[in-house]
Formats: structure tokens, sequence, C-alpha cells
């Protein structure tokens, strides 16, 4: 028994021997506590985008504006005169809905004719698309109820007996992007992606981590000092070995027949991008702390609730700014955002431009501190290289 006591002291003293395993046990918890914690504190959906096409400009329409945008769980981001071009506008700002109210939509409700208001529901995100669409249904039903008891005020006709014979308007909701409905379709991509991210981080914590604690850093650059050349041959296995985990996450595609078609060049263009970045942030880290443990344990970190923060299921929007924050520094933030607009809505390319500025700027910032500390470790590797062969001499 007093041995074993004694090996559980010693484990002890092993355990916080280590500076690293302490922060690790004790403040991943709290971290993520806080981190998930403020994520989902808000607890419901609240001031969701949408967008309103106004063809009547009366104060019919205007009553039913002014009710949607008091309405908690959305918020009317812009009024357009016309559907032209609507759905592209809606993907830019990121609305949830756009809701049409028709040309003399007033006058056919006062001469009886049943115009009709349709909302069309991005689906693309089974949580704010049902959100949205609950928010509309529940305006649109209050307005039609106030319709009919006004109306039934004016002939004299008993309210309850208004409100079950008499429908001013229909409302037709029409959902977009359905494909992400089946939730297979919405979670595998993104977790496919996330789990990419991941490996890559993993890979690239040892790429200058093990070569200065293997003390091989001076023999990689006896063969080549220029810092360039050695990004580029640290970077391009990982950039090959990408192209093999992408032709196995189409065939997964194929395999749960799920439909993953869009141009090639804006898809490949951002999947550069989101690679370069994340190989960059990965190699800083590895640069910066040349323990392989270390390196691995910050990268997981990062890599870790990277999905959750990523606003691919939980909207960006209703999270706090500093964890906004934190979110955009992610390579996978912007990536998902992509994803979503070239093969889920099925955007317009153009609109992945903003995100996929923010890959690069991410990308160049990691690249350009990298660069600049991997000279500086380049030149103290030489002047220590060139002290041994005096002291040879």
């Amino acid at each position: 028994m007093k041995t074993i006591f004694h090996l559980i002291i010693r484990e002890f003293k092993l355990f916080f021997k280590n500076p690293v395993l302490p922060i690790l046990f004790l403040g991943a918890p709290i971290m993520y506590g806080v981190l998930i914690g403020n994520v989902y504190k808000k607890g419901n959906v609240t001031d969701l985008p949408i967008i309103v096409v106004d063809e009547d400009h009366t104060t019919t329409s205007q009553k039913i504006i002014q009710m949607l945008d008091e309405n908690e769980s959305v918020k009317v981001a812009e009024v357009l005169p016309s559907t032209f071009d609507s759905k592209n506008k809606a993907l830019a700002i990121g609305a949830e809905v756009v809701v049409v109210i028709p040309r003399n939509f007033q006058s056919d409700v006062q001469q009886k004719k049943l115009p009709e208001i349709a909302y069309f529901v991005d689906a693309s995100n089974t949580l704010t698309s049902n959100t949205a669409a609950i928010a509309i249904t529940t305006v649109l039903t209050t307005m039609k109820a106030g319709i009919s008891i006004e109306t039934a005020r004016k002939q004299g006709v008993p309210e309850y007996i208004a409100t079950q014979s008499y429908e001013p308007f229909k409302s037709t909701m029409i959902r977009q992007n359905i494909r992400s409905g089946n939730y297979l379709y919405f979670m595998l991509p993104g977790v496919l992606l996330t789990v990419l991210q991941q490996v890559l981080l993993l890979g690239l914590a040892l790429s200058f981590a093990s070569e200065f604690e293997n003390r091989t850093f001076n023999e990689l650059i006896s063969k080549s000092s220029n810092p360039f050349t050695i990004l580029f041959v640290k970077t391009f296995p990982y950039l090959f070995m990408s192209v093999f985990i992408y032709m196995l996450y189409y065939w997964f595609g194929m395999f749960y027949d799920m439909k993953l078609e869009t141009e090639f060049w804006p898809f490949f263009t951002s999947s550069l991008a989101f690679i370069l970045a994340v190989c960059f942030l990965g190699f800083l880290v590895s640069i910066l702390l040349p323990s392989q443990l270390k390196a691995t344990e910050v990268l997981m970190v990062v890599a870790t609730p990277s999905f959750i923060l990523s606003g691919f299921t939980w909207p960006l929007s209703q999270m706090p700014k500093w964890i906004q924050a934190i979110a955009d520094c992610i390579p996978l933030t912007h990536y998902l955002k992509i994803f979503r607009i070239l093969f889920i809505e099925k955007g317009n390319p153009a609109l992945i431009q903003p995100h996929l500025n923010n890959l690069i700027v991410i990308g160049s910032i990691c690249f350009v501190l990298s660069l600049a500390i991997l000279i500086v470790k380049i030149r103290k590797a030489k002047q220590s290289m060139k002290q041994i062969e005096t002291e040879k001499i």
C-alpha cells in the first residue's frame, strides 16, 4: 500500500513537473467552457436579416414591413422595389428569407381577389431557416386576422365568423436549397472539411518543430538556406496530399448520393487559399514553438472548437463580438462560408470574394510572420554552425 501511495505521489509530481500538462488539463476545460458557453449564451436566434420586395408601395405593404421589423426573430435588412437580383442580394447580406409583396396587393385585398404573398426561405441552415419561417408565418397570420376583423366590423359580421370564413390573402412558403434539409447533406461536408483542417494542422505542427527537436534543422539549411525554398518544400507535400483527400471526399459525396457540383475555378482558387492559409498558420506555430508536443497542443486548441465557432450551424451574428473576432482568425470559418455559397446555395461565384479575401489575408499574415521568424532562425543556425567549425579548427 505504501508503494502504491508513493507511486501516486510520483505521478502527481511528474504531472506538475511538465509545464504544459497542468495548463492543458485545467485550462482547456475552462477555455472551452467559456467559448462554447458564450457561443450559445443567447439561447435562441434573433434579428435574422430578411429582405422584403415591396412591389405594391401602399399603406398595407408598409404595415406588413413594420410588423416584420417589430418581430424579435427577424429584422428587415433591405426593402427592394422588384425581385431583380434579389437572390444574390440576399446571399450577399446573409438574408434568410425574401418576402415578396406583389403589385396591386392592397387593392386586390379590398376587392377580395385573394392576392398571394410568397416568401422564399433559404433552407441551407435548418435552425435559422425554421426560426425565420415561423416568424414570418406568425406575422402574416396576424395580418390576415387583423384585415379579416376590420372587414367584418365594416360589414357588421361577427369577428369569430369572419376569421373562420374569410381569408384576405394567401401566403406561400417556398423553401430553397432544400437539399440541406437532409441532415447528412448539411453536416457531413462541414465536418469533413473540419477534419481536413485538423489533420493538416496536426501534420504541420511537426514540420519545423521536429527539425528543431531532432536537431536536423542545420542539415536542412546546409542543403538550402533560402527561406522561400524551405517554405515551398514544406508546403508542397500537404498541397499534394490534400488533392487525394478532396478526391476521397468527392467519393463520399457519390457514395451518399450527394450532388456536389459547382464551377471549377472558384472552388479551386478558394480551396488553394484555404490550404495555404492553414499551412502558413501551422508553420507559424511550429517555428515559434520548437517542441513537437507544444506545437501540436496549441494547434489542436485552435482546431478543436473551430467547427462550432465557424457559424456553420449556429450563426456568427448570434455570438458575442469577441468570439466573432476569434472565429474570423480561423481559416475554416471563411472556407465553410464559401462552400455553402458554391455548393448548397448555388450562389454567384462573385459572392465568395469577401471570404476569399479573408483567407488570403490570414494566409499572407501567417506567411510573412513565418518567413520573418524563419530568417532569424536560419541566421542563428548559421552562426552556431560557423562557431562550431571555428572551434574545431
